[in-house]
């Protein structure tokens, strides 16, 4: 009896090395896209819990887990959540950054995923009672946010290739605003508290959306 044969096209088999990135693809969008969501739903609930007084325009997210010195007030349980909330995400976004590199091998997008996942590791480690050390480390999450955002879209097709830079470069420009010209016009009316949101949440949400579309990529190539 004859082997029956393949339909033309069809590959004889997946290569270890094709099925093994794509695993490692897919990991890396699981623990990025829950990364997004935890500190999502961590600083909202950080939020509620907060009694107070507490607001979005006067107040950072860093502020749900202390004020700063020489006063400081930690308040529980929210600085507990806010923590404990970026401690977990900051491993899993420096989870995540390995993973994709171990699939992309693209490390201008790997590297300051990584510096943004140490970075929000260090808010949790150092709240605003070590001003220095957690202003460093929030410095560090910003920036290499705001730049793996912009980088990341040369891996995507469009529509997200233009969404993530929209996206980067309004997080890069809030946290330009923030340091240099927080006392100026509209960055004043939004406050120090609102300014840094419009840096932090884009971020958020590229988190959720770039570790969705690993996600569903699998083991495509990129687009170069």
């Amino acid at each position: 009896m004859t082997a029956r044969p393949r339909p033309a096209g069809r590959p004889d088999s997946v290569q270890p090395g094709q099925r093994r990135a794509g695993l490692d693809r897919r990991l890396a969008g699981l623990l990025l896209s829950i990364a997004g969501v935890a500190v999502l739903m961590g600083s909202i609930t950080a939020e509620a819990l907060h009694p107070g007084p507490y607001t979005t325009h006067t107040d950072t997210l860093s502020h749900l887990g202390a004020s700063e010195p020489p006063d400081a007030v930690v308040v529980q349980p929210s600085a507990a959540v806010f923590d404990g909330t970026m401690l977990a995400s900051g491993a899993l976004i420096l989870l995540g950054a390995l993973f994709a590199h171990r699939a992309m091998r693209r490390t201008e997008v790997t590297v300051p995923t990584g510096l943004l996942g140490l970075g929000v590791l260090g808010v949790g480690v150092f709240p605003l009672t070590t001003p220095g050390m957690h202003t460093l480390f929030a410095m560090v999450a910003f920036v290499a946010g705001g730049a793996a955002m912009v980088l990341s879209a040369r891996t995507t097709p469009t529509p997200f290739r233009q969404l993530w830079t929209g996206l980067g470069v309004v997080s890069l420009a809030a946290i330009a605003l923030g340091v240099v010209a927080l006392d100026w016009g509209s960055v004043a009316e939004l406050g120090e508290g609102g300014i840094e949101r419009w840096n932090s949440y884009p971020i958020v949400l590229w988190l959720v959306a770039f570790g969705s579309s690993l996600l569903t990529a699998g083991s495509a190539p990129d687009p170069r």
